[in-house]
């Protein structure tokens, strides 16, 4: 159960989640198959695609959370954020090359470049911090309940009209407009912050500079876990070559996102018991797994195991390392911790889909996760390394 000191913003905000993932994930569900088979993409520009998509969300991010602290205002960039996801949505359907999806995906991830800081320093600002790890835990899960219904719906739409993509795109938008109405009549950004937060200048790099080794530290941590891991898109495409059919494709997501879901809020209560980064370092051994089984076994089943535990990892690790930034932060550069923190782990996000995409297209699917697996490793010796040295940050 919940803890009661959660405060209903936390819900409330993973509500709005919950409603744009499922729209997002509608989509990006059935997004590799309408690529690879409908629009003749290679896997190489799928990870292009993720990368550039990704990374596009992460540049943004660090303008949006400094423009926050400045103004002492998350939620109109919040609104600003989801409503040009909202708006992104009908491309899908109307693409007919990949050049017209990058261009959606460039649309939704400016939405979510635009969204994510001020939202999760929004988060931070409202929740206690003795519960901090929690309230992104159920933000986080929330989230991933839309992941986790948005290819179920996917599948079924997609046996009721057909295997029609484009007219399952159309339908996608509507929860995405559902977000945007929840956020602007739900959520009411507490005025004390609104008076407490104003600066009278923009944040300088100096400021961030100065924010001391424990958020750098996160921002190293961060940067590691990017590279070791890739696009879920991977994960539909791997399922598809050990059998899975194109109708049923959503299916590979609808099973990372159940332990991914039934993960976040227990790891996060957790970790405000015990620490963070031991959390951490068991998420990455089950990355190693996942990674391990992915490369080798080419039978449907055992690679579903191996995308559940992809989720698994994913749920135990996601909504730690937001909570480490905001342990870490002051409350007046919140934002601007958060956009850094993405702006960096983005990057190392595009090289990450890159590096797949181009593994994959030379040596096969094995390449690709079995140098997965070697990087999450290395990152897991890492941080046992460092908790063994360092008990910061929360260890």
């Amino acid at each position: 159960m919940a803890d009661s000191r959660l405060p209903r913003i936390v819900w409330l905000l993973g509500l709005v989640s919950l409603c744009m993932d499922l729209s997002s994930e509608m989509i990006h569900a059935l997004l590799p198959v309408f690529l690879v088979s409908t629009l003749g993409a290679s896997a190489l520009t799928l990870g292009l695609i993720e990368g550039v998509a990704e990374g596009t969300a992460a540049l943004v991010k660090i303008f949006s959370g400094v423009m926050s602290d400045w103004v002492g205002r998350r939620k109109p960039l919040v609104v600003l954020g989801y409503g040009l996801a909202a708006l992104s949505k009908p491309l899908f359907p109307l693409a007919n090359s990949a050049a017209t999806v990058l261009l959606a995906r460039f649309v939704d991830r400016v939405g979510k470049g635009i969204r994510g800081a001020p939202r999760d320093a929004l988060l931070a600002d409202t929740t206690p911090s003795e519960v901090r790890g929690a309230a992104f835990g159920l933000r986080q899960a929330l989230d991933t309940t839309g992941a986790l219904l948005g290819p179920l719906a996917a599948i079924g739409l997609m046996s009721l009209l057909a295997a029609n993509v484009r007219a399952v795109f159309w339908i996608a938008a509507l929860p995405a407009v559902a977000a945007v109405f929840a956020l602007v009549v739900g959520i009411q950004e507490p005025q004390q912050h609104a008076a407490s937060g104003r600066r009278s200048a923009l944040p300088r790099w100096n400021e961030l500079r100065s924010l001391g080794r424990p958020y750098w530290t996160v921002i190293i941590i961060g940067t590691l876990f990017s590279l070791a891991r890739f696009s879920e898109a991977f994960l539909i495409v791997r399922a598809l070559d050990a059998g899975l059919s194109p109708t049923w494709s959503p299916l590979a997501l609808a099973v990372m996102n159940v332990t991914y879901v039934v993960s976040a809020y227990p790891a996060g209560k957790l970790s405000d018991q015990i620490g963070r980064l031991g959390l951490l370092i068991a998420g990455l051994l089950i990355l190693v797994a996942a990674d391990t089984i992915l490369a080798i076994s080419p039978q449907l089943i055992v690679v579903l195991i191996g995308i559940a535990l992809w989720g698994l990892h994913l749920g135990i690790t996601q909504g730690l390392l937001s909570a480490l930034v905001a342990d870490a932060a002051p409350s007046d550069l919140r934002g601007s911790a958060f956009g850094m923190f993405y702006f960096v782990t983005g990057i190392a996000a595009v090289a990450a889909g890159a590096i797949a995409g181009l593994l994959w297209k030379e040596f096969g699917a094995p390449s690709t996760f079995s140098a997965g697996a070697v990087f999450a490793a290395v990152t897991a010796a890492t941080l046992v390394w460092h908790r063994s040295h360092d008990s910061r940050p929360n260890g």
